[in-house]
């Protein structure tokens, strides 16, 4: 068998390997088959599609956005929030399925994006409800007060009679939006850690739902 022969049955063998298996079905990694979560309260298993002909949805195929708002975003958001992927962020949802109650993972986007579908186990908290626009700032009083409800009741932070956050009992957040041309999740970092929360309780999966769709994983609509 001559050379060519011999590296074409190579390049067959390993484009043959890194087709799913019928009969192993289509594993999120060879030792991961799953992750079961609660979403409004119901159980849901999270696992990669098994459909070989399935494609993006439509609204993630467009590829010109127009910045800004829609520029690509760096892969820190804030020095120290570290950012993650999706097995990492797989990692945080199978905790809070078993009840870790010291994790939220947060979908930053507006209830428009949301009802097309989200990461089962994450919590809508809209990204104007932390910021009113991407410079972290608010117009009125009653956005800053409903920040401070965010803090408290979602998040885990304690405001002192003087006026002080702390954030000792707070919540690990895991961020995400729609993916790395969406700036709404970065805007609330950096909202966050200005007003003293940690960096080390902040993570940020900066793929967002366009690189969780990319990989078949499941989603759900409200």
């Amino acid at each position: 068998m001559n050379r060519s022969a011999v590296f074409a049955i190579a390049l067959l063998s390993a484009f043959a390997a890194c087709q799913p298996a019928a009969a192993e079905g289509n594993k999120i990694t060879p030792k991961l088959d799953s992750v079961q979560v609660m979403h409004n309260g119901q159980p849901v298993t999270i696992q990669r599609g098994h459909d070989p002909a399935a494609h993006l949805p439509e609204i993630f195929q467009k590829t010109d956005r127009g910045c800004p708002p829609f520029c690509v975003q760096p892969m820190v958001a804030v020095p120290g929030v570290e950012t993650i992927g999706e097995l990492e962020l797989l990692d945080y949802l199978k905790r809070v399925g078993q009840g870790d109650e010291g994790i939220l993972v947060v979908d930053s986007r507006t209830p428009d994006w949301v009802m097309r579908g989200t990461i089962p186990g994450s919590v809508n908290i809209p990204w104007n409800k932390i910021n009113i626009d991407t410079k972290g700032t608010f117009e009125t009083p009653g956005e800053a007060e409903s920040f401070k409800h965010i803090l408290a009741d979602e998040f885990g932070a304690t405001l002192s009679e003087e006026g002080k956050w702390t954030f000792g009992d707070a919540k690990t957040l895991v961020l995400f939006c729609n993916g790395i041309w969406c700036p709404q999740s970065t805007a609330n970092l950096q909202t966050l850690v200005k007003y003293g929360y940690p960096v080390e309780k902040l993570k940020w999966y900066r793929g967002g739902m366009q690189d969780w769709a990319s990989v078949g994983l499941t989603s759900v609509k409200p």
